[in-house]
């Protein structure tokens, strides 16, 4: 199994002035049980090469078994230096692909046309798309088959807006995920705050925090084919 993994190239928080980037946890865990599933993983980024990482989230307090042994691992830590350009994906490739939270995707892969295309071509292929945290957002300008929204009508969760209060973080993000997924007629729903919580509606899988991206990663190799 081939599974293509699509991380942000954006590493500035607004205008902060703080760095961004993706979510360490979020591209660990699903990487380890990508890996010790058997599966290839295949990294990819808007800009190529190595991308940002959010400082915030390699702190002691936001490492786990896994990040450690992520940031331990120099195979992977090679495959991260040298992520492929998303515009030069070929969907078809791939068996399902999985995108990790953290901030960055809202300003660049929310907006980026490759990431839209991925994601509608996948799904079209009768395979699975996997977003946690804050990377539910990136669905904003996918569509349907028939031009509707792509989560209109869809069970669907993603970071909430009380979890983006409790990081302070409400004014500087560009839109907040809860309320554009609703917009778009996501039917949304969540668990308590930090808790691990997956929602599966056909082959969009969508996770609402860090705790949630291993066990999506779960969902996503569980998932029927129906290619």
């Amino acid at each position: 199994m081939k599974i293509l993994m699509v991380l942000t190239s954006h590493d500035r928080l607004g205008d902060t002035g703080r760095k961004t980037g993706f979510w360490l946890e979020e591209l660990a865990a699903p990487y380890y049980v990508f890996k010790d599933a058997g599966a290839d993983v295949v990294l990819a980024s808007p800009k190529g090469g190595q991308p940002p990482l959010d400082p915030k989230s390699s702190e002691p307090g936001f490492q786990t078994d896994l990040t450690r042994r992520f940031e331990a691992d120099a195979e992977a830590n090679a495959v991260l230096a040298r992520t492929v350009r998303l515009d030069g994906v070929t969907p078809e490739s791939f068996d399902a692909v999985f995108y990790p939270g953290g901030h960055g995707p809202l300003w660049d892969l929310a907006e980026d046309s490759a990431s839209v295309s991925l994601i509608e071509t996948t799904l079209r292929a009768g395979k699975p798309v996997a977003l946690v945290c804050h990377a539910p957002g990136v669905l904003r300008h996918a569509k349907a088959p028939d031009g509707k929204p792509l989560v209109e009508g869809k069970s669907v969760t993603g970071f909430t807006n009380t979890e983006e209060e409790a990081v302070g973080l409400t004014k500087v993000v560009p839109f907040l995920v809860e309320d554009e997924l609703k917009r778009k007629g996501g039917v949304f729903s969540k668990a308590g705050d930090w808790e691990p919580y997956v929602v599966a509606d056909g082959l969009l899988i969508t996770g609402q925090n860090p705790a949630s991206s291993a066990p999506a990663a779960e969902r996503l190799l569980t998932h029927p084919r129906h290619g």
